[in-house]
């Protein structure tokens, strides 16, 4: 018996979403298609920075750059949507690296959770 395998076929997608999630010790670049699967991730620990440089503007820009010549070279990848999300001082320059790379920005959007009133505070220490 003859195994047969299946070739797979390089995906063409020529628009997509990036998600970036900017904490304070580090940011994370996540490029998808449309429909939210993923094609490629990219952080500072990616490129290269380790402990405190992770956390650096600079860094997120490289790891952002990193991340969109990945995905414009496999996928052939052209224009995104940006999902911003999270207080990181890497927020503003990761979004400088997708574009920097050569990605067409079609929108921004900031999706960082804000509370609505929800849990009760703790209660303030005495004096």
């Amino acid at each position: 018996m003859a195994k047969t395998t299946k070739k797979s076929t390089k995906k063409k997608v020529l628009s997509g979403m990036a998600m970036i999630q900017a904490t304070f010790n580090n940011t994370i670049i996540t490029l998808t298609d449309e429909e939210g699967k993923t094609l490629v991730q990219g952080s500072p620990a990616v490129v290269g920075f380790s402990g405190a440089r992770r956390s650096t503007a600079f860094a997120a820009t490289k790891a952002a750059q990193d991340a969109a010549e990945k995905a414009m070279k496999k996928y052939g990848l052209k224009e995104i949507k940006v999902f911003v999300k999270g207080p990181g001082s890497g927020r503003n320059a990761a979004v400088k690296g997708l574009d920097a790379a050569g990605l067409r920005i079609t929108s921004l959007t900031d999706r960082t959770p804000i509370p609505h009133n929800g849990c009760r505070s703790r209660k303030a220490p005495r004096n």
